[in-house]
């Protein structure tokens, strides 16, 4: 169990005595316990979610303590089962997010550096000072492997400044420690308007985290890592009906709640979103794809790779795996998945094997096979990361990929082909070959189409699904390459006078109609549907620096520039060329402030985009995991397609 203590004046000497205590004794305070809202609780607004005492005082930090006698949560996966007596799980102890916890058990190997540091941190009057003591000494212990380190960069013009200004401000904390940043700080808003731009949003947030590892500041990436992790896998319902184990929430509040009915004291709760509230009620399929991706960069830029190791940590990246590593009825090696479940958060005719969840599942599968700890336990887990990782590389690069050489042989499928061998495996009809498509794909670029399901191919271009599949390897380095090429050639329309559209082209007319349902705010070139979005250049970024493009990158933040402060960080733009400030756009959105700061960082010191891109695996090209070439009768799709795709 992990203790962390912020700086108290009058009382913290007696404190650390005290909590102490506590983790050396034989049964836990049921007072300092996570627990669930008692029946009489369920009228509240903050009901049914996860709570911690916390005193009025803001600057005394109370870790929650698991309760002994209510046991821990069994885990049971499809790939890996793991019983409610292993040895492993009475060690997983839900911790507070000091920067270097004391941890009973053996579980960290700073405890006894802790105990050494407590008379100092007993003396300690301001716990800003403690926290940026504990930052820099982060800073100060980066791995030097990594080829990589936090520099000093040249002065900021005054937008950065007045961006990392917004930033700091957008910061959320709990118990006294900053937890994340909320999604939109629009002070033009009214409160009764907010929805649910003021909460954290784990996809949102990665920005925000990058950005504040880049600048050296890593605690606040640490307690949103933990934190989060500690909300995972809640049996939240929709209609009596749970979602898997593993299923980590789109976003949480930090919400202040009377204690026990007082109204002196009061705690403060972590209220989660699994998709119970959200638009459609669609659970978030990437917010643990994005957890775990931002894990890894935590730990390659602060070297901190115990955080990694924690028995906590590896039950929760083993179940986000197994959630989504789970058969079921699906052929096909992507993962099917539902309209809403992204970034696109509204009906966008993206249900079934939209890309963009496929490159973040791929670059998660590339992060957890980095992670994991090998052992009796994880071999099975590992194994099944391998297959999916040979087999889904192969799906995506040979069947989502267009060019004029693709788009040619589909222009001349046969259809209703029955064989093992057929050329048109998905059944797709020619004529759903886009007008507009034919002109607009340069003769030596091409790009990942944004869906691929029987009898339908999505010809739209997705950016986030572009970048990345570039940033992760999913894409070939010549497919790479074409993709760069593309945005390049077309610059006007996928850039224009704001980076980045989301999509292209727009939905329109009868289109817009059946597909969106007529949704007024996905209207043709406004938000999902073809606006352009500011937060897009930071990934933008990566995948230029990967591939040796830096100049577009910087192109494109140049052209950012010009208008954003100006135009108060707005969430998106609208119109074909992003000349309008979104109509329902709202100001000052936090990952549109951090998605500039971290492409101004990444320019000025490209080699920490190591952090989060991922170099081409040689052996998933020769790894295959049908093992139909046992079969005299049936051969394997990917030997025959092989010699296609350029590595």
């Amino acid at each position: 169990m992990a203790m962390g203590l912020s700086a108290a004046k009058p009382c913290r000497r007696r404190l650390l005595l005290l909590l102490r205590q506590c983790t050396r004794a034989a049964e836990f305070s049921p007072k300092c316990s996570y627990h669930r809202p008692s029946p009489s609780a369920a009228a509240e607004p903050a009901a049914y979610v996860r709570r911690i005492f916390c005193p009025a005082d803001p600057n005394i930090f109370m870790p929650g303590i698991p309760n002994r006698f209510g046991g821990f949560r069994r885990f049971s996966t499809s790939v890996d089962q793991v019983s409610a007596g292993d040895k492993n799980l009475e060690r997983i102890f839900i911790q507070n997010m000091a920067v270097k916890p004391v941890v009973v058990d053996g579980v960290d190997a700073v405890a006894v550096e802790n105990e050494k540091r407590e008379e100092k941190d007993a003396a300690v009057a301001d716990p800003k000072e403690e926290i940026q003591e504990l930052c820099s000494d982060r800073v100060g212990n980066l791995s030097q492997s990594e080829g990589f380190e936090v520099r000093q960069v040249k002065e900021e013009s005054e937008m950065e400044k007045e961006a990392w200004r917004l930033l700091n401000k957008a910061v959320v904390s709990y118990c006294g420690r900053p937890i994340g940043t909320v999604a939109a700080n629009d002070v033009t808003t009214a409160a009764n308007q907010a929805l649910n731009y003021d909460q954290v949003f784990i996809s949102d947030f990665v920005p925000s985290a990058i950005a504040f590892l880049l600048k050296g500041e890593t605690e606040i990436v640490r307690n949103f890592l933990l934190h989060t992790l500690q909300l995972q896998s809640w049996e939240k319902t929709v209609d009596c009906y749970s979602p898997g184990q593993g299923l980590m929430p789109a976003s949480f509040k930090v919400r202040t709640v009377p204690l026990d009915g007082s109204n002196e004291a009061f705690e403060e709760v972590l209220d989660p979103d699994f998709g119970e509230s959200a638009i459609g009620r669609v659970a978030p399929v990437d917010s643990g794809l994005w957890w775990i991706i931002l894990l890894r960069a935590y730990g390659k830029i602060t070297g901190d790779f115990a955080l990694q190791e924690r028995v906590d940590v590896q039950t929760g990246i083993r179940l986000i795996m197994n959630l989504c590593l789970s058969d079921g009825f699906d052929m096909f090696p992507s993962l099917l998945v539902t309209d809403g479940s992204c970034m696109i958060d509204r009906r966008m005719g993206i249900h079934g094997h939209p890309l963009e969840i496929q490159a973040l599942f791929y670059s998660a599968l590339r992060c957890s096979r980095e992670m994991v700890t090998i052992n009796d336990g994880s071999k099975h887990l590992v194994r099944a990361i391998n297959n999916r990782l040979s087999a889904l590389s192969f799906h995506i690069r040979e069947y989502y990929w267009v060019d004029m050489k693709k788009i040619n042989e589909i222009y001349r499928y046969k259809t209703e082909e029955y064989s093992h061998d057929a050329i048109n495996k998905f059944n797709i009809y020619p004529d759903q070959i886009p007008s507009w498509l034919l002109d607009w794909v340069p003769d030596n670029g091409g790009y990942l189409i944004g869906n691929l399901q029987p009898a339908h191919m999505d010809f739209r271009f997705f950016s986030l699904g572009n970048f990345w599949a570039i940033v992760s390897s999913l894409a070939t380095p010549r497919q790479a390459q074409g993709i760069l090429k593309l945005i390049e050639d077309k610059w006007d329309d996928l850039v224009g006078n704001m980076p980045l559209k989301i999509c292209y082209p727009a939905l329109e007319y009868e289109e817009w109609h059946i597909i969106t349902g007529s949704d007024p705010k996905n209207t043709p070139w406004s938000y999902h549907n073809g606006g352009s979005w500011p937060t897009l250049l930071w990934q933008f970024t990566l995948a230029c620096i990967k591939m040796g493009r830096p100049e577009l990158a910087q192109k494109a933040v140049e052209l950012a520039e010009k208008r954003l402060s100006n135009d108060r960080w707005p969430e998106y733009y609208d119109t074909r060329s992003g000349r309008f400030i979104g109509k329902q756009s709202r100001l000052y959105q936090t990952w549109t402030i951090a998605g500039f700061l971290t492409s101004k960082l990444l320019l000025e010191n490209p080699a920490a985009a190591a952090i989060l891109t991922c170099d081409e695996d040689l052996e998933l090209l020769e790894g295959c995991a049908c093992s139909l070439n046992k079969n005299a009768r049936i051969k394997c799709s990917r030997l025959a397609a092989r010699s296609q795709i350029g590595v």
